[in-house]
């Protein structure tokens, strides 16, 4: 493939995931988009679009590392959004247990013997994740020039900071949990498909 067609590739996906996120999120009967994670759509009947979004995002993801590598000779940032895809996957395949009230009838309060399943989803897809795209942000960073350099940098230090609020809001089951993780995913996402924008339209200017 083209370093352009990875780029578009990597672009699209992020796009998709924010739509098809919005979107079951506001269809679901029973799930508050307010209150619960992106995560616990992949439970229920229609767990399986889900799940397919959090695979469609790795292997966006994967294409979008080796276009950013072609486009800016960095393995270092290449490597780190490699492992944000792998935790993308693992977060597709590994589901979460059914609690927080959904879906329908699941118990409201954390089970005090999570699955492994549970477990390996909350841990490498949610954490190692965005702290490795964290990391891939400032690598970039060194790479990139003027606004761009400044603008990844701070999506870097937001994203960080949005990570942490979020697994402290999960932790204190807070009702704004699922709007601080939409944030968060917002932030990232959105960075990723403007530099793959800006990368296709300026492949010789960083």
């Amino acid at each position: 493939m083209t370093t352009e067609a990875l780029l578009q590739a990597g672009v699209c996906a992020a796009v998709v995931f924010l739509v098809v996120l919005l979107v079951e999120g506001a269809l679901r009967p029973g799930y508050d988009p307010i209150y619960h994670t992106g995560s616990e759509l992949e439970l229920g009947d229609r767990g399986w679009i889900q799940r397919a979004n959090f695979l469609l995002m790795a292997v966006g993801t994967f294409a979008f590392a080796v276009g950013v590598d072609r486009s800016l000779g960095t393995t270092v940032g290449a490597v780190l959004l490699v492992v944000f895809g792998s935790g993308m996957a693992v977060a597709g395949v590994f589901v979460p247990d059914a609690v927080r009230g959904y879906p329908p009838g699941a118990p409201t309060l954390p089970s005090p013997k999570p699955t492994w399943q549970h477990q390996v989803h909350g841990v490498v897809g949610g954490p190692i994740a965005f702290f490795s795209l964290f990391g891939a942000c400032l690598a970039l960073a060194i790479e990139l020039q003027g606004l761009w350099r400044w603008y990844t940098v701070l999506t870097a230090i937001v994203g960080l900071g949005m990570t942490m609020w979020t697994a402290l809001a999960y932790q204190r089951d807070a009702a704004h949990t699922g709007l601080i993780q939409r944030g968060l995913i917002a932030v990232y996402w959105s960075w990723i498909v403007v530099l793959g924008v800006h990368l296709v339209l300026n492949p010789a200017q960083p």
